[in-house]
């Protein structure tokens, strides 16, 4: 394959290059992995980093992100074929399952190695939540398990943001605990669209087990846990842009759910739920850091 691409014209072989490069962001998960990203970059700067520490973390959490979207998506790759996902560029043939795989292993060593920047506790602590977040890829995605690797490797997050500032303070309980939900939340909302899909392809985690209205109800009630551990965690009364926040987190799931609906009967996947977890998830990590409540 190398040696015949080689061969062609050269304006083929940069159509060929960028198509790839197109497909592996698009194999990223670059929604999810901006957001996560983003999310941490914020509370880094929250914590107390310096610019140089906070480029670090970026770096660092997009590059676990990275890992695991392509990991995912190689993984997957028969049962995306099997079941017509053309929006998925390994069926649509964008970018091959080969080079999506070889980009999810250099991206999961790069994450270790940049988290050594730091020190040895916080780099053990991302390794830790990489390696959960892998876990989900393959095996526990289709078991009733399936839930864990996500809160885990969220709960994992903030404690490295924490754990990589200078002396290694130990991260508040409950904003590992608000991360926790937070993630356990999002896998709950982040498979509503496929569970159609997931089901002819033998897929049987958590929420396929409990279906679109359990999922649903457990995505919210977790939404609301994360959110309330947050406002009310921090030393200090709740303020009320805090409370503010519960609120949002109390009517945004309904909207995405109605979004979601909409999305169904005009023919596109119904992803409107998980934005709107990453969007509450957002909103409550930056109400955190402006306040100043975070370590």
């Amino acid at each position: 394959m190398e040696s015949s691409v080689a061969r062609l014209p050269g304006n083929i072989q940069t159509s060929l290059m960028s198509t790839s490069v197109l497909g592996l962001v698009r194999a990223s998960h670059p929604e999810p992995a901006a957001a996560v990203t983003l999310v941490a970059g914020l509370l880094a700067v929250g914590v107390g980093h310096r610019p140089a520490g906070v480029v670090t973390v970026v770096l660092v959490v997009l590059a676990s992100q990275l890992a695991v979207g392509w990991a995912n998506d190689a993984l997957d790759a028969g049962r995306d074929s099997a079941v017509g996902r053309t929006d998925k560029p390994i069926p649509a043939g964008a970018v091959s399952r080969r080079t999506v795989a070889v980009g999810a292993v250099l991206a999961a060593l790069a994450t270790p190695v940049l988290a050594l920047s730091t020190n040895p506790t916080a780099a053990a602590w991302m390794t830790a939540g990489l390696v959960s977040a892998l876990l989900y890829d393959w095996p526990l995605k289709s078991g009733p398990a399936s839930v864990l690797p996500y809160a885990f490797s969220f709960g994992t997050l903030p404690a490295f943001v924490v754990l990589a500032l200078p002396g290694a303070p130990a991260p508040p309980v409950w904003l590992v605990a608000a991360a926790a939900c937070i993630g356990a939340g999002a896998h709950f909302a982040n498979v509503l669209p496929d569970l159609a899909d997931d089901a002819r392809t033998g897929v049987r985690g958590l929420p396929h087990r409990i279906g679109a209205t359990g999922s649903r109800v457990a995505a919210a009630v977790l939404l609301l846990a994360a959110t309330g551990t947050l406002v009310l965690g921090p030393p200090g009364p709740p303020s009320g842009v805090g409370l503010a926040a519960v609120v949002t987190a109390v009517v945004v799931p309904p909207l995405s759910w109605y979004g979601g609906r909409g999305a169904a009967r005009s023919g596109r996947r119904p992803v409107a739920a998980f934005r709107a977890v990453m969007l509450v998830a957002l909103i409550d990590v930056v109400l955190l850091v402006t306040s100043g409540r975070v370590v």
